[in-house]
């Protein structure tokens, strides 16, 4: 299902086709992917089989929503090549067992896909999305040594407010936050 569009790009749930999960594998089998996402065990994958338990888990994650969350498949209009995932949610605790009032926009890309502006754009189609939905602030936590994703925050026109434990575990994070235009 689509939820969203842009210009270049159309932002759809992953499914279960075997496209989807062969991209799944080949994008968080990558270490130079999976080495900026310490709060998510089990990376990289080692199996195409854990795709399957990766698109499950990001159902059951979503699945009480309403479509309002989620982990969407980044697909380039013109090819239908999907370059990555964009991820809008929010935030786990520091115990990681529930949710807090803190969304969380997010990126992972294909290795390929790097350097087309892509992350910002999907990103930007998000957190719009999110706003007009009545959310006043929206975050993105990244990885100290992500100076990639850094940029894109900053490209997103999030302003960096430091290193926070606050979520993910306790996990020590880059933390950028973008306010409503009308907040």
């Amino acid at each position: 299902m689509t939820v969203l569009t842009t210009e270049r790009l159309i932002l759809r749930d992953w499914t279960d086709d075997p496209a989807d999960l062969a991209r799944i594998y080949d994008i968080y089998s990558r270490p130079e992917v999976s080495r900026y996402l310490g709060m998510a065990s089990g990376l990289p994958m080692t199996n195409p089989a854990q795709a399957v338990e990766r698109l499950r888990i990001w159902q059951e994650r979503h699945a009480d929503d309403g479509g309002r969350y989620g982990t969407w498949a980044i697909e380039v209009r013109e090819t239908g090549q999907v370059v990555g995932t964009v991820l809008l949610k929010p935030l786990p605790g520091r115990d990681e067992s529930r949710r807090t009032d803190d969304i969380e926009v997010g990126w992972h890309l294909h290795p390929d896909a790097w350097g087309h502006g892509y992350a910002t754009e999907a990103a930007r189609a998000a957190v719009a999305r999110e706003f007009a939905a009545g959310t006043r602030e929206i975050y993105a936590v990244v990885s100290p040594s992500n100076e990639p994703s850094m940029a894109v925050a900053r490209r997103l026109g999030m302003r960096h407010v430091g290193q926070r434990t606050d979520w993910y575990g306790g996990e020590l994070l880059e933390t950028f936050v973008l306010t409503a235009p009308d907040a």
